[in-house]
């Protein structure tokens, strides 16, 4: 069984057991969190479609931990100017374990 879910503005297939990287979500380590904007469900060959959302349909979660994404250098240069500028950034994420798919 598997599902198509939208978290944090992306859409991620997800099954039970299953460990995310997720954009930062509220809520504090170990917390449990639900999703009901559930797209699509899998049922063993039983396929379920939303339009846009299957109704009824929600996905149980917990937060195992937050943490940040590796460093992305952003380098911006302009030939023979003499302009450099040099910046990073690290995404936050929450990591998530998938506890239940429910229809």
């Amino acid at each position: 069984m598997y599902a198509i879910v939208n978290i944090a503005g992306q859409q991620f297939k997800v099954a039970k057991d299953q460990h995310l990287f997720v954009h930062r979500l509220q809520g504090d380590e170990g917390a449990s969190i639900e999703f009901d904007n559930v797209l699509l469900v899998d049922n063993g060959g039983k396929i379920s479609v939303g339009a846009p959302a299957v109704k009824g349909a929600k996905v149980s979660a917990k937060i195992v931990s937050h943490l940040k994404g590796d460093k992305v250098i952003v380098f911006h240069k302009k030939r023979r100017k003499g302009y450099k500028k040099k910046n990073g950034h690290r995404q936050f994420f929450t990591k998530i374990q998938i506890s239940d798919i429910t229809l």
